[in-house]
């Protein structure tokens, strides 16, 4: 199952955190693991591309985590809110046995 994480302080994103596998299909064939993946990649990419933020990722195998440093710019924060979106429609059509997210306040 994929678990995704959304960090965010007083209503603004600045990060997520993507652990595991959808086991929807057989790896180089899961379409869930595939849609998230290039959701997640894209989001930390545009950022990069787009933005002056300060971030951090880290990953190895099943596992995605982006952090915004200091401010956060609204095109980040609209990045992230995305991510959010497809995310949300991926869980709204194959439901929680393959992916949960979750929301983290932070202070």
């Amino acid at each position: 199952m994929i678990r995704a994480k959304f960090y965010m302080h007083d209503k603004t994103y600045f990060g997520f955190a993507i652990t595991g596998h959808a086991e929807y299909a057989e790896p180089g064939e899961d379409i869930l693991c595939s849609a998230v993946s290039a959701l997640a990649i894209n989001t930390v990419n545009s950022i990069e591309d787009l933005t002056e933020d300060h971030m951090v990722a880290e990953t190895k195998d099943g596992f995605l985590r982006m952090k915004i440093r200091g401010q956060v710019s609204d095109a980040a924060n609209t990045l992230l809110k995305s991510l959010r979106v497809g995310l949300c429609k991926i869980y709204e059509e194959y439901g929680d046995e393959y992916i949960r997210i979750f929301f983290k306040e932070v202070s």
